[in-house]
């Protein structure tokens, strides 16, 4: 009798560059063993792990995926990013992504990630040890991917990026990961992956800023108005503590669960900085980086009934505390905002976002209650 272990066979077809279901007979015991050695044990004997990052069309959250696939590659994982086809590809990240192809060996695959049946098409034939979902809202966009990775991909981590904007006002600040919460799309989705059984792992994040940014508006805002020597109108008094993260910083939170699988599984992770800033000191900053001085009003939000948007930020203090995840996964930030505004300006300008034409009704309709400053 021929004996061969399921090793050796992983092994044989590892180096064939076939698959395992080629050389698998029929019946038998040892039918049983290499059906298992096809599975999931044989991805204990990838030559490196296979993450995926399953990206959305852009947001708040549009360049996570471009800077996660660099944070993974550098890790050695194999990355490869699922791109939602609805995205604007000639805007950054998106039109970047031949760096990402070119330099760190990234696969990008353009995808109708609405479409149930364009992700298991464009997925087919691969498995993956580490799942970074970018673009769920809720579980029905969840779904697929999550019942693709339950079903045979054996992964070791499923990493979801959420949103710290789900916790209810009113919370103690810098609010902790088990402060109250809203019933949001994203709540639904870190509940759904908890029931499914996967070795799950969610993601908070808040304002986000950094190159190839899908999001300006929490800088643009204070560089449109001192630029043009327009006062700031700051809700309240302006001395509301904000947590404004570097996208790096971002990302390098989310591939620290590679390697700490096991002590991220089952976790909610804050994703922001502890390098608070207040929006008056920010007003300042950037005031500091033009070289203009700041003209700062402030007015009663109750006052107006002002467009969604109007100012990029609550009108309370809301910011995250990272301390979980600088004591579980080891992170510590990289970046402080007033280390960073020179490269932004200059982005800004070379963007020619300086020049451009702008419009202030919803300031004018303040200043003219508030007055202007001197």
């Amino acid at each position: 009798k021929m004996h061969i272990s399921s090793t050796c066979l992983a092994a044989a077809v590892l180096l064939a560059g076939c698959s395992v279901e080629a050389f698998l007979p029929t019946t038998g015991m040892f039918s049983r063993v290499a059906k298992r050695a096809s599975g999931h044990n044989l991805a204990t004997l990838s030559m490196k792990d296979a993450a995926l990052i399953v990206q959305n069309k852009g947001g708040g959250h549009g360049e996570i995926g471009y800077h996660l696939a660099k944070q993974l590659s550098s890790k050695g994982l194999a990355v490869t990013l699922l791109q939602d086809a609805a995205a604007k590809m000639d805007k950054p990240p998106f039109n970047d992504y031949e760096l990402l192809k070119s330099k760190h060996g990234v696969e990008v695959l353009a995808c109708k990630l609405e479409d149930p049946a364009d992700i298991k098409d464009k997925l087919a034939g691969k498995a993956f040890s580490h799942v970074f979902d970018n673009f769920a809202k809720d579980k029905a966009t969840a779904e697929t991917v999550a019942g693709l990775a339950t079903a045979g991909w054996d992964v070791k981590s499923y990493a979801y990026v959420s949103s710290g904007g789900m916790y209810k006002s009113g919370a103690a600040q810098p609010m902790t990961e088990d402060a109250a919460t809203k019933e949001t799309g994203q709540r639904e989705v870190e509940q759904f992956l908890a029931a499914a059984g996967l070795p799950w792992t969610s993601f908070r994040p808040q304002y986000i800023y950094g190159p190839f940014t899908n999001k300006r508006d929490y800088l643009d805002w204070f560089f449109n108005r001192i630029v043009r020597d327009r006062p700031c109108p700051l809700p309240g008094n302006g001395e509301q503590l904000l947590s404004i993260s570097h996208v790096e910083d971002v990302a390098r939170m989310m591939a620290g669960v590679v390697g700490k699988e096991a002590a991220a599984s089952g976790q909610v992770f804050n994703c922001g900085t502890d390098s608070y800033v207040t929006y008056r000191a920010l007003c300042e900053l950037v005031g500091e980086t033009v070289g203009k001085k700041p003209k700062i009003v402030t007015y009663n939000p109750k006052d107006f009934d002002l467009p969604k948007g109007f100012f990029p930020f609550r009108d309370e203090t809301f910011c995250v505390s990272p301390d979980k995840a600088k004591a579980v996964l080891g992170w510590s930030k990289s970046h402080w905002i007033e280390k960073e505004l020179d490269w932004y300006y200059d982005a800004y300008k070379t963007a020619g976002l300086d020049r451009k034409a702008l419009t202030f009704e919803t300031d004018d309709l303040i200043l003219a209650k508030v007055g202007s400053p001197a």
